[in-house]
């Protein structure tokens, strides 16, 4: 029995801070108190006042396996996750083969099982004819489905009305969707072919699956879901006017519709595509400031629940082609989420109690993960401690994705994540990786 006692942190967690210990007792936060005594413990860590959060949740990552490895791996970006205070992730059907079956499903969660760092989920994808295997998904180990109504990495495009409908009324778990108007981004597209032949300029991206292609899709699907009872999340929700369709009036446990805003969309604006151009190339795209403001108001008054990163690394070959339409879409952000968003949360003069909710307790509550996203006796011990003041910059030599680069290269963080625990083992510790114990398949209360 392996016992680790967290000495003079300052817990973050129920809206509220503490200075406090804390002892693991093999997978599990045992004790929480004001001073638990080093005889408890075999191990001793003394955090010198640093920030101890839940480990975060991220709902929304493309860690790119099985088939697309030349990218990233589910050991290379799990590593990542843990060194960025991410112990749990939820990974999206678009790899190769597609996650649109449960065999294809089960396959991802073995290679999970295998190598992964840390705690996992993945989505089962919806297409138009697989409703079927839909009907099929264990709610109480498989984090949802996966809908893509609007086309991205893949071809799992859902844009029949009558099988959007069957699956809505069908699946007994959350369904998470891509909201994007399939049509509109079409007729925007051969306007600026129009205008620039193949090489349209990269600050065209918001103009082409712009805010009403946005707007469009997720009102649709959200009216559906009103009308048929499903539990339906909008992933990386990207313009302000998309917040209007959001209600707050509910807590989070008893919502149907939710939505998720994403790192990138809470960071940049179209101002960032001059410096940093095709690296900031997402779908659904970067947009305007007013974009942003609105989707942190939507954040802080509730309408808004997580944050997310959508993590989707591509080479930086593959970023680098001329022609629009060959550049891919996405870019890395799973290891720099947690610094970033307490970077945003200090300049914004957020406290950090609503960071842990958005990135920690409500991914627990939304998905309804047992025993997780939480700084409480007996849940399984998941922890993020992070140095404040402690100023480091993001680098090519520090950088532990795949594709070896970052959209916040040049960026000088002020807080660093110095331990990061998975399931009460030392995962990540200043700057060393400690590789023998892998994540565990998360459960879920049905």
């Amino acid at each position: 029995m392996m016992k680790t006692l967290l000495k003079n942190g300052k817990l973050i967690s129920d809206n509220r801070i503490q200075e406090a210990d804390l002892l693991i007792e093999n997978e599990r936060i045992a004790k929480i108190a004001t001073d638990i005594s080093a005889k408890e413990a075999h191990r001793v860590i003394d955090l010198e006042g640093m920030l101890v959060l839940p480990g975060v949740i991220d709902d929304q990552v493309h860690f790119r396996e099985p088939g697309l490895t030349h990218k990233a791996t589910i050991a290379t970006e799990s590593a990542a996750a843990v060194a960025g205070g991410t112990t749990t992730f939820f990974d999206q059907p678009n790899t190769i083969p597609q996650a649109t079956t449960i065999a294809a499903l089960e396959d991802k969660f073995a290679i999970a099982a295998r190598t992964s760092l840390a705690n996992f989920s993945f989505l089962l994808g919806g297409t138009n004819d697989n409703i079927e295997e839909l009907k099929h998904i264990n709610p109480k180990n498989t984090a949802g489905v996966k809908l893509f109504l609007g086309s991205s990495t893949g071809n799992m495009l859902v844009d029949n009305e009558k099988t959007i409908e069957t699956i809505f009324r069908n699946v007994s778990t959350l369904i998470a969707a891509h909201c994007e108007d399939e049509q509109t981004i079409r007729q925007n597209l051969a306007h600026y072919l129009s205008l620039y032949g193949p090489e349209i300029p990269v600050a065209c991206h918001p103009l082409i699956r712009s805010a009403e292609a946005c707007y469009l899709s997720s009102s649709r699907a959200i009216a559906l879901a009103r009308q048929t009872g499903a539990r339906f999340h909008v992933f990386h929700l990207s313009t302000a006017k998309e917040t209007e369709l959001l209600d707050n009036t509910l807590p989070l446990s008893q919502k149907k519709i939710t939505a998720e805003a994403c790192i990138h969309h809470l960071w940049f604006t179209d101002k960032d595509y001059q410096e940093k151009g095709v690296l900031i190339k997402w779908n659904p795209a970067v947009k305007t400031e007013q974009d942003r403001e609105g989707i942190w108001q939507a954040l802080l008054d509730n309408r808004i629940d997580v944050i997310a990163t959508d993590h989707a690394p591509h080479t930086l070959e593959e970023k680098g082609q001329k022609e629009y339409q060959k550049i891919p879409s996405g870019a890395p952000l799973v290891q720099h989420a947690l610094v970033a968003a307490l970077t945003m949360f200090a300049e914004r003069g957020i406290p950090l109690e609503r960071l842990v909710e958005k990135m920690c307790h409500n991914p627990a509550i939304l998905f309804r993960i047992q025993e997780r996203g939480f700084l409480r006796e007996g849940y399984y011990a998941d922890i993020a401690c992070v140095s404040e003041h402690t100023p480091w910059q993001v680098s090519k030599n520090n950088i532990l994705y795949k594709c070896g680069w970052s959209p916040l290269e040049g960026t000088t963080f002020d807080y660093k994540v110095a331990y990061t625990f998975v399931n009460g083992h030392l995962a990540y510790e200043k700057g060393t990786l400690h590789l023998q114990e892998k994540g565990q398949r998360v459960l879920f209360n049905d």
